[in-house]
């Protein structure tokens, strides 16, 4: 996994937090 993906995936976890606590 290079640095590109890590970063990637980083943020797609952090939007899809962002988008569940506006969600509730």
């Amino acid at each position: 996994m290079s640095l590109k993906d890590l970063v990637l995936c980083f943020i797609s976890m952090i939007l899809l937090v962002i988008c569940v606590l506006v969600g509730v």
